[in-house]
């Protein structure tokens, strides 16, 4: 469910290590904490070709997902009006953006050069079942119920609603990513958390369009610029459908913020340290806590940097009329 705030990114909150520089100037890739590889002498060139590897998986995950949507939009399963929303102008709109995002991102993940096969499986995974359950919640789920505390109002009465079968399995999905990139039991945990995390905390911008993607490039893009390729399919697969988005064409959905956050959760816990999942962790719990009492719109609205940033590409709107 669409939960109307919007925050900042955080400065590399979403990027986990990747590349770490060892003696002697020689680079590092990281997948699955404990293995490493060797990625040659001289840490330029290394980080040439972590860049090159990251822009190729961008690419890949950009036609897939341009793919996929043309694919979708031929042929929605179920009909095109099963598809169809209002969005905040009242005006049709199509969700079948976010199925397209979730599915390129998963194949440029599993096909994309550079990455450990734990990551690719995990993040693979992950985006797919955030994916899928996004897009259960956004076909079947009701505005009765709205955040983090609506749901678990509604279960302690006894209801169980879409947005409670997302939110568990995600948690789950999250939880089976951390065990394949990490050992030990606190830091699956944390790691589970952070995927889970960062899903949530990307829908949480899905609110104009464009803003989840946006929001998703600031955290994760300077971190693949630099090297770091897991981010890479997830960004790719949302630049290349932004232009529906910021045209007021189609939407992320919950399937597409959900797929596209949870991609960024791998790619951030991949060869990260437990101090760094615990941060993670604590900074994305704090977001989903202030998304509960904060209308981050309002704040957007109020800054003009960032409500610069936030209406960059797309018609305007007068975000503080009638909130």
């Amino acid at each position: 469910m669409n939960v109307e705030n919007a925050a900042e990114a955080g400065r590399g909150g979403l990027v986990g290590h990747a590349v770490s520089a060892g003696e002697g100037g020689r680079g590092r890739f990281v997948g699955r904490a404990g293995d490493t590889g060797h990625a040659g002498r001289g840490g330029r060139p290394a980080r040439y070709r972590s860049a090159s590897r990251a822009l190729a998986g961008a690419v890949l995950a950009g036609a897939s997902a341009r793919a996929a949507y043309r694919g979708l939009r031929e042929r929605p399963p179920g009909g095109a009006a099963l598809w169809e929303r209002q969005n905040h102008r009242g005006e049709t709109v199509t969700l079948l953006e976010g199925p397209a995002l979730a599915v390129g991102a998963a194949a440029a993940t599993l096909l994309a050069p550079g990455l450990p096969r734990s990551v690719r499986l995990a993040g693979a995974g992950a985006t797919l079942a955030a994916g899928a359950l996004g897009a259960y919640d956004d076909l079947r789920g009701s505005a009765a119920a709205k955040g983090l505390r609506g749901h678990l109002r509604a279960l302690r009465q006894g209801e169980v609603t879409t947005g409670a079968v997302k939110l568990a399995g995600i948690g789950a999905a999250g939880l089976a990513a951390g065990c394949a990139l990490h050992r030990g039991a606190v830091d699956r945990t944390l790691a589970g958390v952070v995927v889970a995390g960062a899903a949530n905390a990307v829908n949480l911008f899905d609110l104009r369009p464009g803003r989840a993607a946006k929001a998703a490039l600031i955290a994760a893009g300077p971190g693949v610029l630099r090297g770091r390729p897991a981010g890479a399919a997830a960004l790719g697969a949302a630049v290349a459908l932004l232009p529906e988005d910021l045209a007021e064409r189609a939407m992320l959905g919950d399937a597409g913020a959900n797929a596209l956050g949870a991609a960024l959760g791998v790619a951030a816990v991949a060869g990260a340290s437990r101090g760094r999942l615990a941060a993670l962790a604590l900074a994305l719990a704090g977001l989903t806590a202030a998304g509960e009492k904060v209308s981050f719109t309002k704040v957007i609205a109020g800054q003009p940097a960032l409500r610069y940033v936030d209406g960059w590409g797309r018609r305007p709107v007068d975000e503080r009329v009638g909130m």
